[in-house]
């Protein structure tokens, strides 16, 4: 019953300190956003003292249409349920909230009501909103990390790196997280609030919320669009032109902008870093400290078997059926978290991969599952394990096709997959490699022995015997730049007693990250005499306007070599990807920055190609600096030639803050650049002088 003239006549959620407090102004100044576990205070302008043997209450309200009530006890309460305590002050009545360590996260809506001595309610407040957030700082919560400089990182920094690449050959991405940036954590919860268990039933997922594993499977489902009304739908071939292409992205924000515009519609396209940024800067957002991880070499084991088979014929040509493949490399996320519902020695690092490749449960989502399960090969760890297993740890199997269709095995490869695991380090703008968490070194007793556990037989090489002719294959080459001819050299060494006669087939073709064949661009067979402890070089030459034609927008090569030789029982086999570079982009900040007050930049990049770009067009982002903003490039760009743009950004936050650029055109893609801002608060002295009496310009 509200009564306008009541006692209580207003209330404060004293956002900006209690944000403060708890480490959320980053997202809000305006609104009340606090985190589980830790106390928070709200005023309430009073009329008058509150008459005697009356009493205030607080309830609680949260779900798509408050299904879920919480009554807040009044006076100090075990740490395990909310409650509150009250002191006047002057004509205000402080109250401050406690809320457990495993509260529900979520949107509530918070009530005051005055209560008479038998029980009555003389009057009730309005509902006033605010968000509760899982709590890293917080000893109970079960998303608690006992390290500051990993909170710093893996919470609080909203610009991060994520590597792409080869193993050999690994590229730095910058990626603009903005967990903190202008309603994006209204957008997460929208997220868990549009995925199937909260449209089927409200309640029952929102008493859910209160456990990490279930939130991140949640996000882990939502990211992906293949089930349900998530956020991005993926897309690894072109043409993109009905949507925006995945290397265009240069941060989640507009992606999680757009989706929630559009009604939860999914935005088009993603691909493996797109998916991974993106559940990266919700899961940070909601507050489970989080990373992006990069598997170089990464297998995608469809049939389980925890192997890929690779099969070829005597032309080079892929006759692989199964789906097995071996990507370039393949991210996904880790979120730090307890896990309660296992057994103990399972806490820690989670892995949790949002792009659609398999079902789990009959979602397309994968994880959480703990890194360590992972590493001792307990493959019965939910959520996902043997995937995840096969992923960094699988063997290949390489099979030749023979013209009357028979396979013959003639190679296994113990030692190509999950290579070079990578994550940003804490510490500053460098590459931590991780894989020794996933496995044991690699061809080491204990691995093989883990994969044996795992449920596989332990294979064993298989290249032939040990023949005194036996024929060796590699492949060397430049680090060529996109637009360059280049070449490619295969080497045929023969450590035998006597000279060896084969047949050398060289294929070059374009491949995605993700494997998926593009087209030839050159190939070359010959018969070939090694003389003994001799090698033979085969050079191949590849010009632009061979491979222009058919490479992706990944700029990859891969090239395979064959020899088969009569007087060997098994052919020889040797592949390597050819990552080709691209130019960066140069960034000019002109002058200091101030927070609110306009500074320019200047962005130029120079047309490497042999021919003329069309349609280029420049995209600027970067958090706390202003949001994704796209400049087209009028007219055709000849070779050699230099752009130059000017923009003008206007900071919304202090600090240092990344600017991250992203410039695509017809025939060249994907050629990215950063800057690093430091945004200044203008203080009075530095307007007026020391003194007051000389103005600084």
């Amino acid at each position: 019953m509200a009564n306008h003239n009541g006692v209580i006549v207003g209330m404060d959620l004293r956002s900006n300190e209690n944000n403060r407090a708890h480490r959320t102004r980053e997202m809000d100044r305006e609104r009340l956003i606090v985190r589980r576990g830790q106390p928070f205070s709200i005023s309430l302008q009073m009329s008058d003292t509150l008459p005697p043997k009356h009493q205030l209450a607080v309830v609680l309200h949260l779900g798509a249409r408050d299904e879920v009530v919480v009554k807040v006890q009044a006076g100090r309460g075990a740490g395990d349920r909310w409650w509150f305590s009250q002191q006047a002050v002057q004509s205000e009545m402080l109250l401050t909230l406690h809320s457990p360590a495993d509260a529900l996260i979520g949107q509530y809506r918070l009530a005051v009501l005055m209560m008479s001595p038998d029980g009555r309610i003389l009057q009730k407040t309005g509902l006033h909103m605010f968000y509760l957030l899982f709590n890293p700082w917080c000893r109970d919560d079960a998303v608690y990390l006992p390290d500051e400089s990993l909170l710093q990182e893996y919470i609080m920094n909203e610009d991060g790196i994520i590597y792409r690449g080869s193993w050999d050959e690994i590229v730095s991405l910058p990626w603009n997280f903005g967990q903190f940036e202008d309603h994006v954590v209204d957008i997460c919860f929208e997220i868990l609030d549009n995925s199937r268990a909260a449209l089927r039933n409200s309640e029952m997922d929102t008493k859910s919320r209160s456990d990490p594993v279930y939130v991140s499977r949640t996000v882990s489902a939502m990211v992906n669009s293949n089930d349900d009304r998530g956020v991005l739908s993926g897309r690894w071939v072109e043409p993109y032109s009905d949507g925006v292409a995945p290397y265009r992205w240069t941060g989640s924000v507009p992606i999680l902008r757009r989706w929630s515009e559009s009604g939860a519609r999914a935005v088009k396209y993603g691909q493996c870093w797109v998916f991974a940024g993106v559940a990266c800067t919700v899961l940070r957002c909601l507050g489970i400290p989080t990373r992006c991880i990069t598997n170089f070499s990464s297998a995608h084991d469809v049939d389980g078997n925890l192997s890929l088979d690779v099969l070829i014929n005597e032309k080079l040509e892929n006759m692989t059926g199964s789906g097995d493949s071996s990507w370039n490399y393949h991210c996904w996320v880790e979120s730090w978290m307890r896990r309660d519902d296992l057994a103990a020695g399972y806490d820690g690092w989670q892995a949790l991969d949002p792009t659609p490749q398999e079902r789990s449960d009959g979602v397309y989502r994968c994880g959480p599952c703990p890194i360590k399960a992972i590493k001792e090969g307990e493959l019965g760890v939910k959520y996902d394990a043997p995937f995840i297993f096969a992923e960094v740890n699988a063997d290949i199997i390489h099979w030749i096709v023979q013209s009357d269709g028979r396979k013959r095995q003639f190679r296994v490869d113990q030692n190509s997959v999950g290579r070079n695991i990578s994550t940003k380090s804490v510490y500053g703008n460098f590459r931590e490699d991780v894989t020794l968490q996933y496995k044991y070194p690699e061809g080491s007793q204990k691995e093989r022995a883990i994969f044996e556990k795992a449920g596989r037989r332990v294979t064993h090489p298989t290249n032939g015997e040990a023949e005194p002719e036996k024929l060796q294959l590699s492949i060397r080459h430049a680090q060529p730049v996109f637009g360059t001819d280049f070449d490619v050299i295969v080497e045929v060494k023969n450590d035998g007693e006597q000279d060896a006669t084969a047949q050398l087939t060289v294929l070059c073709l374009a491949v995605t990250y993700n494997s998926l064949h593009r087209g030839e661009c050159q190939r070359r067979t010959t018969s070939i005499t090694v003389p003994a402890h001799k090698a033979h070089r085969e050079v191949l030459r590849l010009r632009y306007e061979q491979y222009a034609a058919c490479v992706s927008e990944h700029h990859v090569i891969r090239v395979l070599a064959l020899a088969e030789s009569a007087r060997h029982n098994e052919p020889v086999l040797e592949s390597t990807n050819i990552e080709l570079s691209v130019p960066e982009l140069h960034i000019r900040i002109s002058g200091k920055a101030f927070l609110h007050e306009e500074v320019t930049g200047v962005v130029s990049f120079t047309n490497p190609l042999p021919v003329q770009l069309r349609g280029g067009v420049f995209t600027v982002e970067g958090a706390g600096l202003l949001p994704a903003t796209e400049i087209p490039v009028p007219g055709v760009l000849n070779p050699g030639e230099e752009v130059a743009v000017r923009f003008s950004i206007k900071p919304s936050r202090t600090g240092l803050r990344r600017l991250l650029i992203d410039f695509d055109s017809d025939k060249l893609k994907d050629v990215k650049g950063v800057a690093t801002v430091l945004v200044h608060k203008r203080s009075r002295l530095s307007t007026m002088g020391i003194f007051g009496a000389i103005p600084l310009n």
